[in-house]
């Protein structure tokens, strides 16, 4: 996939903090084949970039992008790695700017409907619910209601699949997932086996919605 090429519909993104460079390419391989096509490596991670350029060469078919991106050095960082989307905790007019600029998808965190117009008046339109327990699927219902049409929302912390159907019916257009499915040292078992229940959630609302 190159970066000319359009973004796959968002849906779920696999969040891969602590993952390391020699676990990559196993963990990469998991997710890929339970259907994850959004892996999201944390810059808080050992060696990310390194990580994030092997799974984008390794996964070809699947966008790989950095989490945690605070700075605008960052963003350039997450590029030269071959990364194409940028996440970060909060929202930084400066970061996501400098994403677009680079052709890359911004994901800038909210938590107040400050936040929420902050980001999509520098040009966000895919928007990191978080933390997401508190504000809520009524707080998500609120801000769709006063928001463009285009906005998408993805509520990240504490998602799992026994909640996700709840914020996908609430409207919400996908989740990042993290501790609930990827955590370092993790059983290669027990990993395959959580992303093939939410991927399962997550068929079944595709399919509920067509």
């Amino acid at each position: 996939m190159n970066r000319t090429e359009p973004l796959p519909p968002t849906g779920l993104i696999a969040i891969l903090r602590g993952l390391t460079p020699a676990d990559a390419p196993a963990v990469g391989d998991i997710l890929r084949e339970a259907g994850f096509r959004r892996l999201e490596v944390t810059l808080n991670s050992p060696d990310p970039f390194t990580s994030i350029e092997l799974l984008a060469q390794r996964l070809p078919d699947v966008v790989i992008g950095g989490g945690t991106v605070v700075t605008v050095d960052d963003v350039d960082r997450v590029r030269d790695a071959g990364g194409r989307i940028v996440v970060s905790p909060n929202t930084d007019p400066a970061v996501i700017g400098r994403s677009l600029e680079l052709g890359l998808e911004p994901f800038p965190g909210v938590a107040t409907p400050t936040d929420v117009f902050a980001a999509l008046g520098a040009g966000a339109r895919a928007l990191k619910i978080f933390p997401a327990p508190s504000v809520g699927i009524d707080g998500m219902k609120a801000w769709s209601a006063v928001v463009p049409p285009d906005t998408q929302f993805l509520p990240v912390g504490g998602i799992d699949a026994g909640n996700l159907g709840d914020w996908l019916a609430a409207g919400a257009q996908g989740a990042g997932i993290g501790s609930t499915l990827y955590k370092p040292g993790r059983d290669t078992t027990d990993l395959e086996r959580a992303a093939r229940d939410l991927m399962t959630v997550w068929n079944q609302h595709e399919e509920n919605d067509q």
